[in-house]
């Protein structure tokens, strides 16, 4: 009886610890918001009658921890954000850009919609070092003239063992 309870505990001990980190790999591979780009590519005609302006979103893809020498790697979460009620607005390119300003990739290839109260996401994952601590995004966009700009924010995020971080960063119109 000594021995069954033992065994018992020893794998409740091992399925529980093996369990552990399989829901969040599950979760995070298959559950990760994405953009269909294709779906939101704005098929119509252009219109001179909307108003353009650019956003800067600074961003971390990792953070200084203890020195300069050493750096805590970060997954980043961008959210594009129309807040208003009754109009589309338009993204021309999504740059995202590393701490000596090299363009490290345009997420937009063509002129992208966002549909009223939609908010479009882009994840930078946290093996994704490339922006380093000074990493930033810049937006270009249209809206009709009167409408409240589209809001853009940044979630950076990690968690390692038992140690987790986050913080917000929020865009700048130019």
């Amino acid at each position: 009886m000594k021995h069954r309870t033992i065994a018992l505990i020893l794998g409740l001990l091992i399925v529980g610890f093996g369990s552990c980190e399989s829901p969040v790999k599950q979760h995070n591979e298959l559950l990760l918001p994405k953009v269909d780009w294709s779906a939101h590519e704005w098929k119509g005609e252009h219109t001179d009658s909307l108003e353009s302006g650019s956003t800067y979103l600074p961003v971390y893809s990792e953070i200084y921890q203890r020195t300069d020498a050493y750096t805590y790697p970060l997954t980043i979460t961008v959210s594009i954000r129309n807040m208003s009620k009754s109009d589309t607005i338009f993204l021309q390119n999504a740059e995202y850009f590393n701490t000596h300003g090299d363009l490290i990739r345009d997420y937009v290839k063509s002129k992208v919609f966002v549909k009223p109260m939609e908010t479009i996401e882009i994840v930078v994952r946290e093996d994704d070092l490339h922006g380093g601590t000074g990493a930033n995004f810049m937006f270009d966009w249209e809206k009709n003239p009167g409408t409240v700009d589209p809001l853009f924010e940044a979630v950076m995020i990690s968690t390692t063992g038992q140690q987790g971080l986050s913080f917000t960063t929020r865009g700048v119109r130019k």
